[in-house]
């Protein structure tokens, strides 16, 4: 007698892809089955609710809102001048001349400005008072033209 040239593991294989393929069939017409082409308009419609949420109702409108067309602006915000010309005044929080850099509290604002050694006119050290002129620098406020003050 011959022996069958199949083994038990391609026989398995072989069950399993023929279930995957029967699987997939029934799958198929069960789609088909529960497709629902030829919905109404009314029923595909999705609605926004005053939340921001999703619904199949349409919303009621007595709370409709009305937006006059002038007053949307478009564009960029105007900006508010933070640097310039103007001299401000603050008090130096933190200086390492080591590093050649620190930090000055403005007064007024109370936020710090970043202080390079080589925007000072004369050598100033922590809890000093100083008078400055602020520019925009690729991280924040920098501060420039330092001197201290009496």
């Amino acid at each position: 007698m011959a022996k069958s040239k199949e083994t038990f593991g391609k026989k398995e294989k072989e069950k399993k892809r023929l279930k995957q393929q029967q699987d997939k069939r029934e799958k198929m017409e069960a789609r088909k089955a529960n497709a629902k082409k030829g919905r109404s308009l009314d029923e595909m419609m999705a609605y926004v609710d005053e939340n921001g949420n999703l619904s199949s109702t349409p919303p009621d409108p007595r709370h409709k809102k009305v937006f006059r067309q002038d007053s949307i602006k478009i564009g960029v915000p105007q900006q508010h001048k933070e640097e310039g010309d103007t001299l401000r005044k603050g008090i130096v929080s933190f200086f390492n001349y080591a590093k050649g850099f620190g930090f000055i509290k403005d007064e007024e604002t109370h936020e710090s400005v970043f202080v390079h050694v080589n925007e000072l006119s004369e050598p100033i050290k922590e809890n000093d008072h100083v008078s400055f002129k602020a520019e925009r620098g690729p991280k924040g406020l920098s501060a420039v033209h330092v001197k201290k003050s009496s």
